[in-house]
């Protein structure tokens, strides 16, 4: 077991703001999400945001943060906001994608 495994867990939702829809952001996030060990989801916003809630440790998330601040080649993040939250429950198996809301 890594230390990150055996960190506490905890959830954030976090929000990037600027060219981040129709460049692929979501895929690359999920994947990037799946690479780095988080779980939770990922989606388009109505107002041109992606949020993603993800859950997993601090360092973890903070990896997830930084890949997000950049997104893909294509992306163009001005603006990114992080928001501790509680743990769901129940909690999730994976990440994934969830419809626009």
């Amino acid at each position: 077991m890594s230390p990150a495994d055996a960190a506490p867990q905890v959830c954030w939702r976090i929000v990037a703001r600027g060219r981040v829809q129709g460049v692929g952001y979501r895929d690359a996030c999920i994947a990037a999400a799946r690479a780095i060990g988080v779980t939770g989801w990922v989606r388009n916003r109505f107002d041109g945001a992606v949020e993603a809630l993800a859950c997993g440790s601090e360092a973890r998330l903070d990896r997830l943060r930084r890949w997000m601040q950049r997104g893909p080649p294509a992306a163009i993040v001005d603006d990114l906001t992080v928001e501790p939250l509680p743990l769901p429950q129940p909690g999730f198996d994976r990440f994934d994608r969830r419809p626009s809301g």
